[in-house]
């Protein structure tokens, strides 16, 4: 299995919701986004921004923090937000029926490291990490294996 990445800069939260409005037009029943990186990283905003992307209206997009799931119907078919920090092992997630979400739906999932083997092969992980030198500024690691997100990937702004 080959794996690639791609590493994106994001100057401020703007920029964030521009990538992530970006990436979310590509998205498609199926695809799965495991969002990666410590608490303030961006995740939700990130979620949040893709989410309102794909709506006719936007509308209000909680955390799911302590629903754990969120779903929307959106331009591009159903999205499930999961958010599995609260979560300590994968019977709670089976509970969630995510394995059937993520081949049906659009997933987003925060804290995709308490999915174990249950992680979709296929999957796009988005990684987050805070800029020491700037309050706003973060980097956004893509890594995948897939050929899908390749041509996924190759239109975002700041790639």
């Amino acid at each position: 299995m080959t794996v690639a990445q791609n590493i994106i800069p994001l100057q401020n939260p703007e920029n964030t919701a521009q990538v992530a409005a970006e990436i979310g037009a590509k998205l498609v029943s199926g695809d799965t986004l495991l969002l990666e990186g410590p608490i303030g990283a961006g995740k939700t905003h990130f979620a949040r921004h893709l989410i309102q992307s794909l709506q006719d209206v936007p509308e209000d997009v909680p955390s799911p923090t302590f629903t754990l799931v969120q779903t929307y119907d959106t331009t591009a078919g159903e999205l499930w937000h999961a958010d599995l920090y609260r979560l300590t092992a994968l019977d709670e997630i089976e509970e969630l029926g995510l394995a059937d979400a993520f081949e049906t739906a659009i997933c987003l999932v925060e804290w995709p490291d308490r999915l174990g083997d249950l992680a979709p092969p296929a999957a796009l992980r988005l990684t987050f990490e805070t800029d020491p030198s700037s309050e706003t500024a973060r980097t956004l690691t893509c890594v995948w294996s897939d050929s899908k997100w390749p041509s996924k990937l190759e239109q975002i702004h700041n790639v």
